[in-house]
């Protein structure tokens, strides 16, 4: 806790306080090297960056790519998780190791691959030239960076679903099929349901994960309109705004914080019940 408060906690209270035009103490010598430094107690950065036009661009364009690539990602794991659940054999465990296998490639890797993938000499271009196919070019656009983002996102929403399809017993399924059930009502009653939990954590994960991305849409994105992750490397880095990169940072945190409540409602719902559960027994 001690550790946790001293590298975490004070910074992040630190860094809320120079926001919001704290400049002394520890922000001291950020405010002195900074440009554009509002002092004193106020909410002019926030203020000055959502009346920013090149700033709501790009948080609109953050939330996008954050709601599509969460979708697909969410979508993919389901069907893997269905399939390895419901069919297993062969089919399902090659989904499964194409899915895991991202887990293990690095980010700075995978982001290269699907740049190269997507570009205007990229394996999409050659392939459809080869057919007489003019293809669109993808990267820097943030359809590459939704690549990348379910690339990068799709084995831990996989092992999340699938370890949670595989623990609903057979018992169930198996009623469901004797009481007439079909594929789809047994996925969509039984299955998906036992595993609500498991789904709400792997998509707020995906969701935090992908809102405040740096590598992924750094390599393949656009430079306008950009992700906010990239946003505050810039005015940190390349235009010497500490403050407002701050701002931007808690703008990112906000949304996070946001998707974060489902998750811990979903996860207290699931753990009173099991308490119920427990003490009925006893």
């Amino acid at each position: 806790m001690l550790v946790v408060v001293l590298f975490v906690g004070v910074p992040v209270v630190n860094a809320g306080l120079f926001s919001l035009g704290s400049t002394g103490g520890l922000n001291q010598a950020l405010a002195d090297i900074g440009q554009d430094t509002v002092h004193g107690f106020s909410f002019a950065v926030y203020g000055a960056l959502l009346g920013d036009p090149v700033f709501r661009r790009d948080l609109v364009a953050t939330l996008g790519v954050t709601a599509l690539s969460t979708g697909l990602t969410v979508a993919l794991a389901v069907v893997v998780a269905v399939v390895l659940r419901l069919r297993g054999g062969v089919v399902g465990s090659t989904l499964s190791v194409l899915a895991v296998v991202p887990i293990f490639v690095p980010v700075v890797i995978a982001s290269w691959s699907v740049l190269t993938f997507t570009d205007g000499q990229g394996f999409v271009r050659s392939l459809g030239a080869q057919v007489g196919l003019d293809l669109p070019v993808w990267g820097y656009t943030l359809v590459a960076v939704v690549f990348g983002s379910v690339w990068t996102s799709l084995p831990f929403a996989v092992l999340m679903i699938a370890g949670a399809l595989q623990g609903v017993p057979d018992a169930l399924v198996d009623a469901a099929r004797d009481a007439g059930a079909g594929t789809w009502r047994v996925v969509f009653r039984v299955l998906l349901p036992m595993a609500a939990t498991p789904l709400v954590i792997a998509t707020t994960f995906t969701v935090i994960g992908v809102l405040g991305s740096f590598t992924v849409p750094y390599f393949t994105g656009p430079n306008a309109p950009s992700m906010l992750g990239v946003d505050i490397a810039k005015y940190f880095q390349a235009y010497n705004r500490p403050q407002q990169s701050t701002a931007m940072a808690f703008v990112v945190f906000a949304f996070a914080a946001a998707a974060s409540v489902f998750y811990i409602r979903s996860t207290v719902r699931a753990n009173a019940r099991e308490l119920a559960t427990k003490g009925a027994a006893r």
